[in-house]
């Protein structure tokens, strides 16, 4: 950890707030003597030494060495060991939220004995101190990086504690079968191979649940990182009028001249909770306008990269020949969207056309009629494309997955190895390695570049 330069129980500050003007304005301080460090800029001293834990003191901060120099009227939130969010000693300073004032306070705490923060510092004390294991202090990241209200509450659920549950749940299954087995050398009837000297029922059941979880991740990793989605069809389509519907805003240029989207624009868009970069494209068409062309192009280009394609097509107009050549030659999942369904009926085209593509739905983009329905067809074929989901618990992170994965293939060879008569020590040594790699989930066994890799990712003052 030494690029990190974290240093334990040394006073530590930052600004835990965005800073840009606000309402309220945070500077978190966490270590060894911090609330008496803060008491020397304090307009209250004595209130603030003398202050309960989880309890909050009004005053001023000032000039250390003249209280009638005033920075700001502030609230302080005092914590105290173990019971704080670092498990040290800790002041909140909330004070109003312009930048020139979070700035200040900062300042003067740093020339007062505290140290700038590193990234994640806080999250890593916490960590140390025995407050979280590691797949929570992960999931404090995901929540604040999280796009949609789903990826969100996935987030909680790991902060809560259910992936560190899981795994204690699992590692118990081993636990009692490695002792099932040192009673069985221990106290041997004979002395020949370990079959039927313990019961199996315990590791398969571990390898079960193992394979369930490196499973979620698969679905886990569209949900933080999203989809890729392009709106594809012939000019006209209704492309960039469904693209302002599903963002709720005016972006894109709705026009009834054909070839007004001439290059591709992207926002964040949610599809039932599913985070995806949707892409509005230049229509399809042949075309002797030179930059015309080259949106065409990128359209197919895009196309190419996307996870999903969303092709439009005017429920007026019908299919033809190279609409059906399009979505044929797509070798990821496509949607076939009938659009302007308050001006035409699309239905019976929905379910004529379903097997050409992986899903076909009506909408109008005037009306949101159908919007609905196409959220969840996207869901649908996104979460059907990486296979069944059935962990109630999710990881959150490669790095779970990795040694999830590693815990897994050495269960499963301890099952092998059992069946086929190794000798004891043989499987308690792969149960053992299973062990250390599901202590790297949750912390509990951590080499200091995973440590590193993972709190250098967070913001400062967090």
């Amino acid at each position: 950890m030494t690029n990190l330069g974290y240093t334990a129980d040394e006073p530590i500050a930052a600004i835990a707030t965005p800073l840009s003007p606000g309402a309220i304005g945070i500077v978190r301080t966490s270590g060894k003597n911090c609330i008496d460090l803060v008491s020397k800029i304090f307009s209250r001293p004595k209130s603030l030494l003398s202050a309960q834990g989880n309890t909050l003191v009004y005053g001023w901060i000032c000039e250390p060495e003249n209280h009638l120099k005033k920075i700001d009227e502030v609230m302080l939130g005092v914590y105290r060991a173990p019971k704080s969010f670092t498990g040290e000693d800790m002041v909140e300073i909330f004070c109003h939220g312009g930048v020139a004032v979070v700035k200040a306070i900062l300042e003067l705490l740093l020339k007062n004995g505290f140290r700038q923060a590193e990234r994640g510092e806080y999250s890593f004390r916490s960590y140390i101190n025995g407050k979280s294991d590691l797949t929570k202090a992960e999931a404090v990241k995901e929540i604040i990086d999280s796009k949609t209200d789903a990826s969100r509450d996935h987030a909680a659920g790991r902060l809560s504690g259910n992936i560190f549950e899981e795994i204690s749940s699992i590692k118990n299954l081993i636990i009692e079968t490695i002792a099932e087995i040192e009673v069985a050398v221990e106290y041997p009837e004979d002395e020949e191979t370990i079959a039927n000297s313990f019961d199996s029922k315990k590791l398969v059941s571990a390898r079960d649940r193992l394979k369930l979880l490196s499973d979620s991740w698969k679905s886990e990793r569209l949900y933080q990182d999203g989809a890729k989605i392009v709106l594809c069809g012939k000019t006209n389509a209704g492309k960039s009028s469904l693209f302002n519907a599903l963002l709720k805003e005016e972006r894109a240029i709705v026009s009834e001249i054909e070839g007004t989207t001439r290059d591709y624009i992207e926002a964040w868009a949610s599809f039932d909770g599913i985070p995806a970069r949707l892409f509005d494209t230049a229509g399809l068409r042949e075309t002797s306008d030179r930059i015309e062309a080259v949106g065409v192009q990128r359209t197919k280009d895009l196309s190419d990269g996307a996870d999903l394609i969303l092709y439009l097509v005017d429920s007026a107009l019908g299919l033809e020949n190279g609409d059906r050549d399009f979505i044929r030659e797509q070798k990821i999942p496509v949607i076939l969207v009938w659009t302007k369904n308050d001006k035409n009926s699309s239905e019976t085209f929905v379910s004529a056309e379903k097997n050409l593509c992986d899903a076909a739905v009506s909408i109008s983009s005037k009306t949101g009629r159908g919007l609905g329905d196409l959220s969840e067809a996207v869901k649908k074929v996104l979460l059907k494309k990486l296979g069944p989901q059935d962990s109630v618990s999710a990881l959150g992170s490669e790095r779970q997955k990795k040694s999830v994965d590693e815990a897994l293939e050495r269960v499963s060879h301890a099952l092998v190895a059992s069946e086929e008569g190794y000798a004891l020590d043989a499987v308690v040594q792969d149960l053992e390695d299973s062990l250390d790699s599901l202590g790297e989930v949750t912390g509990e066994v951590s080499p200091d570049d995973i440590l590193e890799n993972i709190f250098s990712n967070f913001c400062v003052g967090k």
